[in-house]
């Protein structure tokens, strides 16, 4: 299991809790090893997590993407399934077993939590991140013709399938390029009903004008990017 952490504004002990509590939420009967990527934080959160019997990998360069990457590479090839999700205790943890059943089951390879579905607490996506939201997963029905609710965090894959897609976006383009690129190769896809909490402090994209254009243009990019690979593979698949 992968855990990718952001960092946020706040009170650091209180996001240090919220840390912990995540931590302690995970099913660990359903969970290999913890990874966690500290992708330049300040405060103790890899000592918090090594407390917790995790291990750490630190990225110096900012990114979601190279956070997300670097952990990946950490579980290595023996990793049956792949689990990413914030470790701000916004995704909760306890919800694990809903993205893992479909995967255990069978006939599906990629499993994405989404929050739209499930319980979003009142706040916890403001206006800004539901419109960007939901205007990425209109481009992604109208171009792809594949109907998601949600980009969000918490997803499960299996790891064959994630070796399959190439994943290389470094920022906020890696959900999207994930899910563009599953609906290219041809992978299995569900979602499935999550909870979400309201953030500590203030998101250093969707709380800012300017983390939000930079994010929206980066995701609207790679949709579009990846759009004409979509229609070749397309091509090929009716010969």
């Amino acid at each position: 299991m992968h855990a990718s952490i952001w960092k946020f504004v706040g009170d650091p002990d209180e996001l240090l809790r919220r840390y912990d509590a995540m931590l302690d939420e995970i099913p660990r009967a359903l969970v290999a090893s913890i990874i966690v990527v500290d992708n330049g934080s300040s405060d103790r959160t890899a000592e918090v997590a090594r407390a917790r019997g995790a291990e750490v990998v630190y990225v110096a360069t900012p990114g979601y993407g190279r956070a997300c990457l670097a952990g990946i590479a950490q579980a290595g090839t023996d990793t049956d399934v792949i689990v990413i999700l914030d470790a701000d205790y916004s995704d909760y943890a306890a919800d694990l077993p809903l993205l893992l059943e479909p995967i255990e089951a069978g006939g599906v390879d990629l499993v994405i939590g989404s929050r739209v579905l499930g319980g979003a607490e009142p706040g916890s996506l403001p206006w800004n991140q539901r419109f960007g939201n939901r205007l990425a997963c209109r481009l992604m029905l109208l171009l792809y013709g594949a109907r998601f609710t949600d980009m969000g965090p918490f997803r499960a894959i299996r790891s064959d399938a994630l070796e399959k897609l190439g994943m290389r976006d470094p920022t906020y383009g890696w959900n999207v390029e994930m899910q563009a690129k599953a609906v290219i190769a041809g992978l299995r896809i569900r979602e499935v009903p999550v909870r979400y909490r309201r953030r500590i402090g203030k998101s250093k994209i969707s709380g800012t004008v300017r983390g939000t254009i930079r994010a929206g243009s980066r995701i609207i990019g790679t949709i579009l990017m990846y759009y004409p690979l979509y229609l070749r593979t397309r091509r090929v698949s009716k010969r």
